[in-house]
């Protein structure tokens, strides 16, 4: 949630960092509520105090036996009138909660200005593309041959985009997971959570992730205020919601795996083959919660968390920084991380970075409590995938992949697969 006080003396401002995301924000409207909203409390106060200094007299002229009659009557309508005062003022805040609610982040200066994906920063390239010296297979297609991978009983069980994983192909995902938290735990310094997999409205809210787009690629559960969880991020950021946390608490490192599930309701007829967008995926999750001075710089140490993991896989990568028409609805600043995928002969994403500055932290209300003393102030809180686990796991089929149909193990995964090669049975 934008800072309301920013919104009312920098209203041009926001209106311009609001129009680089494409978006036309009703800051007229809300000025105009807000003002509406102000005048409504000074109103309903004076009347409040004239009641009370109303009730005194009352009061006296009842012991000094005089007829009050008038004043009960004129308190009576008073009263009717604070009350309808009231109901305006809760249908004013209610239109302006849902203004406010609907704003996305506004990106942080050195964040590109364009309209979408293709004012994207490429900012840094790491390996090269493998050249095969024959016909390499798509992942889909390799994996269907080996027997690790098999959409159509998946589809059985499910629908569509749901995958059987099977054999070297179950034990390969179940690898990355491991390899991925032992890193963060073990050399980045992240504490390992496993969180519940359900989580509520509140918990969606305050990430962002019920907004009026979004809501429709969440899974809700028909008879309880449930959802399943549709990333990491939503129940491991709201771990501190509504808590105040001393400043020598901070910085927070947080990593989590946990299956997810989308709907992915906006791309049909993308990516149908293969694990690049399923409804079901696995991810392992990366999130901070740090002092405003410093998520700058969290931001480029998670970043390089998360690349970490690709360096050691030796799969070639780059990191983009997002343009403003490109961001995610919290984000202040993104940087997303994709991996070569021979078979789109490109790059595909396989981790968003992200910054949110205060804005989750207001929605959530997770404040910290300055060392010197003063008023408790918002966290920064940031988050991104470390990695997809999936989509991982789609990038080292294909290039590790051998002109034999075998599947060579990258060296870091030995040590979990048992094995150093997937092949036929």
């Amino acid at each position: 949630m934008l800072d309301i006080k920013k919104l009312r003396s920098q209203t041009e401002e926001m209106k311009a960092a609001l129009e680089s995301r494409g978006i036309d924000a009703p800051l007229d409207e809300f000025i105009e509520l807000d003002k509406k909203r102000r005048e409504l409390i000074v109103d309903a106060e004076e009347k409040k105090a004239l009641r009370n200094t109303a009730s005194d007299r009352i009061a006296a002229a009842r012991k000094a036996g005089e007829d009050a009659a008038g004043m009960i009557e004129e308190m009576r309508r008073v009263g009717e009138e604070i009350k309808a005062l009231d109901h305006l003022l809760r249908d004013v805040e209610m239109q302006l909660d849902a203004i406010v609610l609907e704003l996305p982040n506004t990106p942080l200066p050195d964040v590109p200005v364009g309209p979408d994906e293709s004012a994207n920063v490429e900012v840094l390239r790491v390996g090269e593309p493998r050249s095969f010296g024959f016909q390499p297979k798509p992942h889909w297609d390799l994996g269907a041959e080996l027997d690790i991978i098999d959409q159509e009983r998946g589809g059985k069980v499910a629908e569509s985009r749901f995958t059987l994983l099977k054999g070297a192909g179950a034990r390969l995902e179940r690898a990355l997971i491991n390899f991925f938290l032992d890193l963060h735990t073990g050399e980045h310094g992240y504490t390992e959570l496993f969180p519940p997999i359900l989580v509520n409205s509140e918990s969606m809210k305050g990430t962002g992730q019920l907004t009026k787009f979004a809501q429709h690629e969440m899974y809700k559960l028909r008879d309880d205020d449930l959802y399943l969880n549709p990333t990491a991020e939503v129940p491991v950021t709201n771990i501190f919601r509504d808590e105040i946390l001393k400043e020598d608490e901070l910085p927070v490192h947080v990593t989590a795996y946990l299956p997810s599930f989308r709907r992915e309701a906006g791309a049909a007829g993308r990516d149908t083959r293969g694990l690049i967008r399923q409804h079901q995926f696995n991810k392992v999750e990366l999130v901070k919660f740090v002092l405003p001075e410093t998520s700058t710089g969290e931001l480029e140490s998670l970043t390089a968390n998360a690349e970490e993991i690709l360096r050691r896989l030796e799969l070639p990568f780059r990191r983009v920084a997002l343009a403003s028409g490109d961001l995610g609805f919290a984000s202040a600043k993104t940087y997303d991380l994709e991996v070569w995928l021979p078979s789109y002969d490109d790059y595909k994403e396989i981790s968003s970075c992200s910054n949110y500055l205060d804005f989750q932290a207001r929605r959530l209300n997770v404040r910290y409590r300055p060392a010197g003393g003063g008023r408790p102030q918002f966290v920064h809180t940031l988050n991104g995938s470390g990695l997809a686990v999936g989509r991982t796991f789609a990038a080292i089929i294909e290039n590790y992949q051998n002109e034999d149909g075998t599947v060579t193990v990258p060296e870091a995964l030995r040590h979990y697969m048992g094995m150093d090669a997937i092949r036929p049975l």
